[in-house]
């Protein structure tokens, strides 16, 4: 099995701008996955699920106390 490695794109974080142009994530993505799109779409659905899960496991650790009540969306709505 081969390791999982970390998506790195190269954009600027502060204000998603780089060299002052605006950066199209969508592009970077491709970019980053030779333009393998169904590579690129696989990868993306790995890392939603991902966090889907990591979402999951810190919202049954966490006290409602200390979100005050607040409960995370596993979904875009």
């Amino acid at each position: 099995m081969v390791a999982a490695e970390q998506l790195t794109l190269d954009v600027a974080v502060s204000d998603g701008r780089q060299n002052g142009t605006e950066v199209d994530l969508a592009d970077a993505v491709l970019q980053a996955y030779g333009g393998d799109a169904k590579a690129a779409v696989r990868e993306l659905l790995l890392d939603a699920d991902f966090l889907r899960d990591q979402l999951h496991i810190a919202a049954t650790i966490m006290s409602k106390g200390m979100g005050r009540g607040w409960m995370p969306k596993y979904e875009r709505v």
